[in-house]
């Protein structure tokens, strides 16, 4: 290191372009760096979602899930596959190791399904991968204040604004949602059908052979080819009237049949045709008025904030082209963005000039402040180089990881100057001071460095969600920090030996601490007493630990709350809209001035970012609440107050859920927070079994919104066919489904073209009730048959839905937290609750959903926190050639980690997952200063000073760039613990953690390491 550092003195110009070179690289590479919210994240998991007609769950679940279940558990690294039967539907889940390639995984799954996906009974199965970036990046709302029709909006949107839109960069898809489409409509009447001996079948095809446009050969003369074709299509809405759909007979005045005439029956003679809209698949309400919106996706692995950017250029031109229509922004994924990795910019920087204030104050010179201060920027643009070859992008973890070091980068410069001055204060030359200063404390320096670095080392081979999101963190942390030590080294002595010139070191200017080497001495005397006081206060730090609590991530604030809203399985999607005006109301009458605007979407839409939205209905719809951000109300205030007005509102379930990220959904967490599960095969008892802990979950307080997978499900009329009865009359079930679906659904009877657009054909019947149902009589040859003489009709209430999770069927109760109270706290109150309920046996029930993923989130990390303690300690034997003093450096881990739950403790928090990130740092972080010191009383002892003396010089030696590396770490960090903006709330358990720790290891390794060290040094000189 010596030489290194003579280098960099004796070659400052050299030493200067370098960093120059780093500062021109690092400009370089920072305006190429991708900007996204999160690191790129991939879940691996999988979907399959079946649609299969209207059949039963059970059905769906025998027919079509068992067996794609056990198809896919059979894919390399499967981990679990869960599935969730509905009437109609399936959508099937499959989790994978995250160490699987799932570009392969996907290919393989899909090839092992392609035998299910042929089966005539299913109507369609669709694979996809999970991908938390598939939201839209902008939505859109079209409205025009004298268009009530939302087909003309539709045209617009679709033939205009799709189209300019798609064609932009970075933008792969336009979805419309509101939109309806015109179709023609055939109104008949079974009776008139009757009437003139037709079938809703005779009518459709009659229809379609009178719209068609066939090719009929060709014909050569004289040298010329002429295509000979035939155009029949419908021109005009009257031409689908002027179709004869049959001939009737003429009769004389006595009733006679005439002979030989016969007059045609026109489809206008036996139905009603209109041109009117179709029911739309979903509904849209904007600030409660109805319109269109248009979601925005972008393509996979554009940035977010560059689309959104062409997106709003383009907005301008689209709204000028169209007078009389108001296009505006309802969400926008960039601004989120843009506003998170602002404000961790800002804290950083808040935290960086909080750092170089505490230099200042310490060392009372602006030159030498500035020398030190001059290693953050030069780091952290070192750090912009490594990212980018790294292929690492700026988001919110990356920026709060330079956000956490930002007070690290100058522990090294810190130490090397110190020992800089003690050598002037000497005596020592200046150029000599920075060359010899230097190398004394480089071992140090770089074995602090290291075992900061090393902890990282776990996280970056973790595998799991707390692995993936941190990965990208902890090789940023890394990177300034290895880039710190290169400018402690080689930069602050080149600066110093030029910079210095002419200073005379006074100790008068500077902080001192001449009182601490008297309270060395005294500790020393009586070190069992301090030994056995550390200790007391890690045993009560273990104790008060259950009562912290703990919890998988962080709650957040946010400016948007979205309320999910199921009505019975049955309603209908204008009955689920009026229900929806209705709370609008009370909503718009309650909050007022605190919300912006109100974003309903009634019916399935795919813009929303929970996995099981696919799964949604004409009976579910969700309200989206921008929030005003000068609001006088928090969102926890805002959910009481609305859990209050809208319980009068009948027959709706609500779900609250503060704004959805990239992050929840990756991490599994955008589900009910509480999910219990109970494992068995029989539905029945499953559903008592279900029902009987649901009762017990109501007597706790603390969550609420309690539902099961056993709820009421949709109303259902079963038909049963007699087999004996139908063979007797040549009855078989495909001819009455095919009658029933005439009936009840209607027929497409082809298209027809209006102002350049295809509209469907529709033939229909009157709506008929379910009694009337067993009435309905089809035609067999020529016999007439009525329903009820071949089947059995009979009501029913089909299961909400039937869950499976590894090839057993499970019920599952949810519910929602309304207390502060921390996670695992509630959690043991559950699990208290149903200590007595019996379970058969072959059943059991399992806290799933949050809890699971928590514990194995704890699991791991615990893991990657033992891993770094035993590099620390690896490094640390290396440094000190020694087994034994290393253990002295360790004690400060359990004494930093007092710190941490105290702190905790104190204000309230719970620990997640970010906070043991936080705690794996500590581990690196808290033994620098043990290291500074150790290394300070060997070299003493190395030069024949008696350990107690040597002990009480050193400490004396190293207080001062003690006490200022860790003020300048507590105090960079200490703006994160109180960011206002997006995802602040995701960092601040980090900063807390790390703080915390660095108070209590601090203050006690000035007084109990020097004591563990005597006393340890006592036993090996022993041995």
């Amino acid at each position: 290191m010596k030489k290194l550092t003579s280098f960099s003195v004796n070659f400052p110009v050299t030493i200067m372009m370098f960093v120059l070179a780093v500062f021109l690289l690092g400009y370089i590479s920072f305006s190429k760096l991708g900007v996204d919210l999160f690191p790129d994240l991939n879940t691996p998991r999988i979907f399959v979602e079946i649609k299969a007609g209207e059949r039963p769950p059970e059905e769906i679940e025998q027919q079509f899930v068992q067996n794609i279940e056990s198809i896919a558990i059979r894919q390399k690294k499967v981990t679990q596959v869960s599935s969730i039967s509905r009437v109609g539907s399936a959508y099937i889940t499959v989790e994978y190791t995250w160490d699987a390639d799932m570009d392969e995984a996907f290919l393989d799954l899909q090839k092992a399904l392609t035998t299910a996906s042929q089966s005539l009974d299913v109507d369609e199965l669709n694979i996809t991968q999970h991908d938390p970036n598939a939201v839209p990046v902008i939505v859109l709302a079209l409205i025009h204040p004298e268009a009530e029709d939302m087909d003309e909006l539709r045209r617009v949107a679709e033939n205009y604004l799709r189209n300019e839109l798609i064609r932009l960069e970075g933008i792969a898809e336009v979805e419309l949602l509101g939109a309806e489409e015109k179709e023609v409509i055939v109104q008949t009447d079974a009776y008139l059908l009757d009437a003139y001996g037709l079938t809703t079948s005779d009518i459709a095809n009659k229809i379609s052979s009178y719209n068609r446009s066939v090719s009929g050969g060709s014909i050569t003369e004289m040298g010329r080819k002429y295509i000979i074709k035939g155009v029949a299509e419908f021109q005009q809405l009257e031409d689908i009237g002027n179709v004869i759909v049959t001939y009737s007979q003429p009769t004389d005045l006595v009733g006679q049949v005439i002979p030989g005439e016969r007059i045609p029956v026109f489809l206008s003679d036996v139905a009603d045709i209109s041109f009117r809209n179709k029911e739309p698949e979903n509904i849209v309400h904007v600030n409660q008025k109805r319109c269109m919106a248009l979601a925005i996706y972008k393509e996979t692995k554009f940035n977010t904030i560059n689309a959104v950017d062409i997106l709003k250029k383009e907005l301008g031109n689209l709204q000028k082209a169209l007078p009389g229509f108001d296009l505006f922004i309802i969400q926008n994924q960039a601004n989120f963005i843009t506003s998170a990795v602002n404000e961790v910019k800002n804290t950083a920087l808040i935290g960086v000039l909080l750092a170089v204030l505490i230099l200042y104050v310490f060392l009372r010179r602006i030159g030498t402040t500035l020398i030190i201060a001059l290693s953050i920027p030069i780091s952290i643009i070192a750090t912009f180089n490594l990212m980018y070859f790294n292929h690492l992008t700026l988001n919110i973890m990356t920026l709060g990881g330079l956000a956490l070091g930002a007070g690290m980068l100058v522990d090294n410069a810190i130490v090397v100057m110190e020992n800089i001055f003690r050598n002037l204060e000497n005596g020592m030359p200046l150029k000599q001071a920075a060359i010899e200063g230097t190398a004394q404390i480089s071992g140090a320096i770089t074995s602090s460095t290291v075992t900061t670095i090393v902890v990282f080392l776990p996280i970056v081979y973790l595998h799991g969600s707390a692995g993936e999101l941190f990965k990208e963190q902890a090789w940023t942390v890394a990177f300034a920090l290895a880039s710190s030590l290169v400018v402690a080294i080689l930069v602050i002595p080149m600066l110093s030996s030029k910079f210095l010139k002419g200073v005379t070191p006074k100790k008068r200017e500077s902080i001192q601490f001449p009182w601490y080497g008297r309270l060395l001495a005294q500790v020393l005397n009586r070190p069992w007493r301090i030994i056995i006081f550390g200790f007391f206060l890690i045993v009560i730090a273990v104790l008060l630990l259950p009562m912290v609590g703990s919890e998988f991530i962080p709650k957040t604030e946010a400016n948007e709350l979205t309320l999910n809203i199921k009505l019975p399985e049955s309603t209908e999607l204008y009955r689920t809209e009026s229900t929806v005006r209705n709370m609008e109301d009370i909503i718009q009458g309650l909050l007022g001035d605190h919300i912006d605007m109100i974003y309903s979407v009634i019916g399935p839409s795919n813009t929303q970012t929970g996995d099981d939205d696919i799964l949604a209905d004409e009976h579910t719809a969700s309200i989206l609440l921008i929030l005003n951000p000068e609001r006088r109300l928090g969102t926890a205030q805002i959910v009481t107050a609305l859990n209050e007005a809208l319980s009068v509102v009948p027959d709706v379930e609500i779900q609250y859920l503060q704004e959805q990220s990239a992050l929840q959904m990756t991490l599994g967490t955008d589900e009910a927070p509480i999910m219990v599960e109970v494992r068995g095969e029989e539905l029945e008892t499953l559903q008592t079994l279900t029902q009987q802990i649901k009762e017990k979950m109501l007597r706790i307080d603390d969550i609420f919104n309690i539902e099961t997978s056993f709820d009421e499900g949709r109303t259902e009329v079963n038909i049963t066919l007699d087999r004996i009865r139908a063979g007797l009359l040549n009855i078989n079930i495909e001819t009455i489904a095919s009658e029933l679906e005439n009936v009840l659904s209607g027929r497409t009877a082809g298209e027809w073209e209006f102002e350049g657009e295809m509209q469907d054909i529709t033939l229909r019947l009157p709506d008929i009730s379910v009694s009337q149902l067993e009435n309905l009589d089809f035609r067999s040859g020529s016999q007439k048959i009525r329903l009820d003489d071949v089947a059995d009709i009979k009501k029913t209430v089909a299961p909400k839905e039937i869950n499976r999770h590894n090839q057993v069927r499970v019920g599952i109760i949810t519910a929602h937290i309304r207390s502060d109270k921390a996670f695992t706290k509630i959690i043991q109150k559950i699990d208290d609750e149903l200590s007595d309920v019996v379970f058969p046996p072959d059943y059991r029930y399992k806290l799933t959903g949050e809890e699971q993923k928590r514990q194995e989130a704890f699991a791991n990390l615990r893991f990657a926190l033992i891993l770094s303690i035993i590099l620390v300690y690896m490094v640390m034997a290396s440094q000190f050639e020694s087994l034994v003093h290393p253990f002295t450096i360790l004690l400060t881990i359990p004494m930093a980690l007092t710190g941490t739950v105290f702190l905790f403790f104190l204000l309230g928090k719970t620990l997640n997952i970010m906070a043991l990130i936080g705690i794996i740092m500590l581990a690196g972080i808290a033994v620098n200063d043990s290291i500074i010191l150790v290394d300070a009383i060997n070299q003493l002892k190395r030069d024949g000073m008696a350990v107690k003396e040597a002990i009480i010089e050193a400490g004396q030696r190293r207080i001062r760039p003690i006490i200022m590396t860790s003020l300048t770490t507590i105090l960079a960090l200490l703006p994160l613990t109180f960011g206002f903006g997006e995802g602040a709330a995701l960092r601040a358990p980090m900063a807390l953690a790390v703080i915390g720790g660095l108070l209590t290891s601090t203050l006690l390794t000035l007084i109990v390491i020097p004591s563990v060290y005597l006393k340890l040094d006592k036993l090996t000189s022993r041995t």
